[in-house]
């Protein structure tokens, strides 16, 4: 039985090692792409490529506060004690949601569905920054 109890102790603490890594290989892989992404916008501005269009800068740019998003994401775990807060996660599905419709707005239909679906992540948000379901400081 002690054995047991000596396991069940110990599998956890693998888990998180384990999580952590992939975590940190993560965060490491987003920064390359977040640099790599950053180096594409330096160069389409000030060496002014005339192939490139201002509708692909603005994907380029929305890509690159999506890295920025999820590297601050895996921060954030690290600061806060291995727990992800949940408005960091909104935040993204925010900014997800908006560079869809900005690559993809074809139908006036579908921007306004997203548009509500944008609508309904705020009021998440505001629910998540209420006192009672604010869990850090």
């Amino acid at each position: 039985m002690k054995r047991l109890e000596k396991i069940s102790s110990i599998v956890p603490i693998l888990l998180r090692i384990t999580l952590n890594l992939a975590l940190i290989m993560v965060g490491f892989t987003l920064v390359a792409f977040l640099i790599r992404e950053a180096f594409t916008i330096f160069n389409n501005i000030f060496f002014l490529d005339t192939d490139v269009s201002y509708y692909y800068m603005t994907q380029d740019i929305l890509t690159f506060f999506l890295y920025f998003e999820f590297i601050a994401l895996i921060v954030k775990y690290f600061e806060s004690h291995f727990h992800f807060p949940l408005r960091y996660f909104i935040y993204i599905g925010i900014t997800a949601i908006i560079r869809f419709i900005i690559v993809d707005h074809s139908s006036a239909t579908s921007t306004l569905i997203l548009s509500g679906a944008i609508l309904l992540l705020v009021a998440a948000l505001f629910l998540a920054n209420t006192k009672m379901l604010k869990r850090e400081g």
